[in-house]
């Protein structure tokens, strides 16, 4: 079993500003990002957002816990990396390009090491529908939460 990884992209009607504080309100991210279903924050940067967070995510076959730590990139990127976890590695992040118009282009990206035991799991269909998943939830989400 090798890596899971991908890479979705939307484009939503809301200016970029918009997308990027919907996006960096890692608390809250439960309410719209689907596959994500607790969060914990356990530090905060110099700007009041998540810098370590513990998470609990629904991975379809298991449920998978994280600790991540963020970083940002005001208003065109979030990224985060494990720190420990369920699975052997853990990379993502948010690229947000303005479009013009009020409009922004997000693009969210995984690469997931899975590990040997959680790699088992996850084979042949399987991991095309938890890629799938995983990152559509995310994508379309962030594009729902910030069009409403």
């Amino acid at each position: 079993m090798g890596n899971i990884t991908g890479e979705r992209s939307v484009e939503i009607d809301a200016p970029i500003q918009r997308v990027f504080d919907i996006a960096s309100d890692i608390e809250n991210a439960p309410a719209w990002q689907g596959s994500l279903k607790d969060v914990e924050v356990l530090e905060r940067d110099a700007d009041g957002r998540a810098a370590l967070v513990d998470t609990v995510n629904d991975a379809k076959v298991k449920t998978v816990k994280n600790k991540l730590s963020f970083t940002y990139d005001s208003p065109t990127a979030i990224r985060w990396r494990q720190e420990k976890g369920d699975v052997k590695s853990l990379v993502g992040w948010w690229k947000l390009e303005d479009l013009g118009g009020d409009r922004t282009r997000a693009t969210y990206a995984l690469e997931v090491d899975p590990g040997r035991m959680l790699g088992m799991l996850i084979r042949g269909p399987v991991e095309g529908q938890v890629r799938d998943f995983l990152l559509g939830n995310a994508a379309d989400g962030l594009k729902r939460t910030a069009e409403s």
